[in-house]
């Protein structure tokens, strides 16, 4: 008979008890949650929004985990890989305690397997939000880059930064996360934004990298002002920043493509990603 129940808990730290190790086992797999936790160990508990995070494990008999979830609202419900019956138990669970989730996001069927089972519990009705693509770096291909040159932004750059976070979070038909100023402030402060120049020393694009943790980076976000683009300057600085995560020691270099896209998915091919797992978002609407 199968004993695994959901443990659920607001407190990050003993959450982290639990998980670490399960989490560290597939770090390409469950870059969110890890690169998510690190930011809110670092941040604090309210840097995704002002709802208090939510965490769960789901143990079997021994203690042992299965899978993990994590919420900030008002952003979406993460859960790594589930069987669809865990699914369902966590809808039940989550219904039960009137826990509201406006959106959910996990690997394409452990989505599906939630956005099935939360409306039998709910009324409400799931409807797909965004696909997207897991890939990591294979090896990192040689392309010619356009005239220019990469460097780190610095805090001469967060004017810009912050114009460009809210452009690109509009552009990508994300929901704001943070106020752009602190997500500016979050990443100078690591070096954690690299600015594609070009020969005149202006700004055309930019890639974001997130902090090494379990030998994971995730490279986000590349944004390139819509009337820059098709000019290399996305591919020349989103491959600037997968080199410097390489020369860091990183073993895992990885990002998310929105499918709808196909010039992303085929830039990053031809700079030697390769696709992991698909991913997709439901919305739910009352």
């Amino acid at each position: 008979m199968d004993l695994a129940a959901w443990y659920l808990t607001h407190d990050l730290d003993d959450f982290l008890t639990r998980a670490t190790g399960f989490l560290r086992s597939r770090p390409a797999l469950h870059t969110v949650p890890l690169t998510v936790t690190d930011m809110l160990r670092r941040q604090g508990l309210h840097v995704y929004g002002d709802g208090a995070p939510l965490f769960g494990t789901l143990e079997d008999a021994r203690g042992g985990v299965r899978a993990v979830l994590f919420h900030t609202p008002p952003q979406a419900l993460s859960l790594t890989p589930l069987a669809a019956q865990d699914a369902m138990a966590l809808a039940e669970r989550l219904a039960d305690l009137r826990h509201p989730v406006t959106r959910i996001s996990a690997e394409r069927d452990t989505a599906e397997a939630f956005a099935d089972a939360w409306p039998l519990r709910t009324g409400a009705t799931a409807v797909l939000d965004a696909r997207q693509r897991l890939y990591r770096l294979v090896e990192l291909a040689v392309l010619e880059p356009p005239a220019g040159r990469a460097r780190v932004a610095g805090p001469g750059d967060r004017e810009l930064l912050m114009r460009w976070h809210d452009e690109f979070v509009v552009a990508a038909g994300l929901r704001m996360g943070r106020e752009p100023g602190e997500w500016a402030d979050a990443r100078l402060a690591y070096g954690g934004i690299t600015l594609w120049e070009a020969p005149d020393g202006t700004p055309v694009s930019m890639a974001g990298a997130t902090p090494e943790i379990a030998g994971q980076v995730r490279v986000a976000p590349v944004y390139t002002p819509a009337h820059l683009r098709g000019r290399g300057y996305a591919g020349a600085v989103t491959a600037e920043v997968s080199r410097a995560a390489l020369e860091r020691g990183a073993t895992e270099v990885l990002l998310f493509t929105d499918l709808a896209n196909p010039t992303s998915n085929a830039l990053y091919q031809r700079l030697g990603y390769r696709g992991v797992a698909d991913f997709a978002t439901y919305a739910f609407e009352d």
